[in-house]
C-alpha cells in the first residue's frame, strides 16, 4: 500500500504547475458564481430584468457588428444585420 501512495504522490510531481493553477482558477470561479448567483436571488427583480436586457444587446450587437455569432442563430442574425453597422470585409 505504501509503494501505491509513493507512486502517486510522483506522478502528482509531474504534473505541470499551469495544471494546478488551472484547477486553482476553476474552483475559484465555481465559488464566485455559487456567491454571485445568491446574491443575484436576494435582487430586485426589476432591477434583474434590466441588467440581462443590457447584457444580452451587448451580446447581440456585438455580434452582429463583428459577425460571429453562433452557427444555429446565423439564420436569424442574417434577417437582422441589415437594419446595423457591420464591420466589413477588410
Amino acid at each position: 500500500m505504501i509503494v501505491l501512495a509513493s507512486a502517486s504522490i510522483d506522478k502528482l510531481r509531474q504534473v505541470p504547475m499551469s495544471f494546478w493553477f488551472n484547477v486553482a482558477i476553476v474552483i475559484v470561479g465555481f465559488v464566485g458564481g455559487i456567491w454571485i448567483l445568491r446574491r443575484i436571488r436576494e435582487m430586485n427583480k426589476i432591477i434583474l430584468m434590466i441588467l440581462i436586457c443590457l447584457f444580452l444587446s451587448m451580446v447581440g450587437f456585438n455580434w452582429i457588428y463583428q459577425r460571429n455569432e453562433p452557427h444555429f442563430l446565423t439564420p436569424l442574425i442574417d434577417r437582422i444585420a441589415p437594419f446595423f453597422p457591420s464591420k466589413g470585409k477588410h
